[in-house]
């Protein structure tokens, strides 16, 4: 059974770079380590293919809006034959700070809206997460634009370790399981 990781984002090129496009740009750098098929439509996602170190690794990103991201992920574990605790999402999370990785299974969704459309759809919160951290807005009223903004100059700077590291730890759920990879990459990266 192929691993299936699904990147969280928005489709369109006006979100390309934004911050709550984290999800599909970790999916790019993960693609880039390995050899991947064509980009095809698989219902509501675009999904690709492919072999990373001898695993077999699906790739998805939903092509609804955020919020409802649950419908490709109900359409693609039914397609993939993958349990729900096997998925691995990943997505953007201001509750951490920028750059910060936290891999967890289960849990609240912490108002990200994805998320919470996953676990509704899925009727389960039990699917891995890989949360890799934006911070918050200074003014809590400006979340959506916020989300919705791209990446300064510095922020971009720093994505330049972080996207690395945030592959590197979906690739430990899939070699290792949940628990090693937790013990590796919960903790800050040493600078």
């Amino acid at each position: 059974m192929a691993a299936l990781v699904i990147g969280l984002g928005n489709p369109g090129g006006e979100y390309a770079r934004t911050r709550h496009n984290l999800g599909w740009m970790c999916l790019d750098e993960l693609e880039s380590r390995g050899r991947f098929g064509r980009e095809r439509r698989e219902g509501p996602a675009r999904v690709r293919e492919g072999i990373i170190e001898a695993h077999d690794i699906v790739t998805a990103r939903p092509q609804t809006y955020m919020n409802l991201s649950g419908r490709a992920a109900v359409h693609l574990l039914g397609k993939y034959g993958v349990p729900p605790e096997d998925l691995i999402v990943v997505h953007d999370d201001v509750d951490l700070p920028l750059g910060r990785l936290r891999l967890k299974r289960g849990g609240g969704a912490a108002g990200q809206k994805g998320v919470l459309s996953i676990a509704d759809s899925l009727r389960t919160q039990d699917f891995v997460r890989v949360r890799i951290g934006v911070s918050r807005p200074v003014e809590r009223d400006r979340m959506v634009d916020y989300v919705l903004e791209t990446f300064t100059r510095e922020e971009r700077e720093r994505l330049a370790a972080v996207l690395p590291r945030a592959a590197d730890a979906v690739m430990a759920v899939v070699r290792n399981g949940l628990g090693s990879a937790m013990t590796e990459y919960n903790r800050a990266p040493d600078n």
